[in-house]
């Protein structure tokens, strides 16, 4: 588990857990947000296959039992999905999912992956280094201080198009997602941030920051 620089008692309760249980790992870090979170576990993940998941269980950690038979499939990359079904989740949550859907769509092309923002992706172990060097975005999460939530609501969507960019296969698989009560949502502040996010990483494919170089092969699409 990343503990984000919380200001609660998780770190405590994770440590008591892996007192009991030595596969019970804790990585703490100052707080950058979501995104300097997952780079940090991601890069310190050991198994073969990486999977992210939000703490909250909003999709339970036995889904991933849906996830895992892809890869024997030849995917690099298997996500959970919601579809555009956003179960007990309030109107103003399913407003920003569906329209961030169609800015997706309209500013990167993004139309057959119906949900990027699940918190629940798994990846090939050799992939994610080389998937993570070539953000553009969020090159920085690791370093970055923040203050406040930061919950970087491009950051699943870089990856994801640096993926493609790369040539990396993607699976998109149904989970089960409940909506779990959390930081308070503002509508206007939250649309306005990932509109942003995209509107940059749209910039940097411009840019070519996407491009893998010649000479340089770029890994199987399956």
């Amino acid at each position: 588990m990343v503990d984000d620089g919380s200001g609660d008692e998780t770190a405590e309760l994770v440590k008591a857990a892996a007192a009991v249980d030595p596969s019970v790992r804790l990585l703490e870090t100052h707080h950058g947000g979501k995104a300097h979170a997952l780079v940090h576990g991601m890069q310190s993940a050991r198994g073969r296959i990486v999977l992210f998941a939000d703490m909250d269980q909003a999709t339970p950690i036995a889904e991933a039992a849906a996830l895992l038979p892809w890869f024997d499939r030849g995917f690099d990359i298997v996500i959970g999905s919601r579809g555009l079904e956003r179960q007990h989740a309030p109107v103003s949550r399913r407003a920003i999912s569906y329209g961030q859907l169609l800015a997706r769509h309209l500013i990167l092309g993004f139309s057959d992956i119906v949900d990027t923002q699940c918190g629940f992706k798994a990846f090939r172990r050799e992939i994610v280094e080389p998937l993570i060097a070539r953000l553009v975005v969020y090159r920085n999460a690791m370093e970055k201080q923040a203050t406040g939530p930061r919950l970087s609501p491009g950051f699943d969507v870089e990856l994801l198009y640096a993926a493609r960019a790369l040539g990396y296969s993607i699976k998109e698989v149904p989970v089960r997602w409940d909506h779990r009560r959390g930081r308070q949502t503002n509508l206007l502040r939250d649309c306005v941030r990932g509109v942003s996010d995209l509107l940059a990483i749209r910039s940097a494919a411009r840019r070519g920051g996407y491009t893998v170089h010649s000479g340089k092969s770029a890994p199987r699409d399956e």
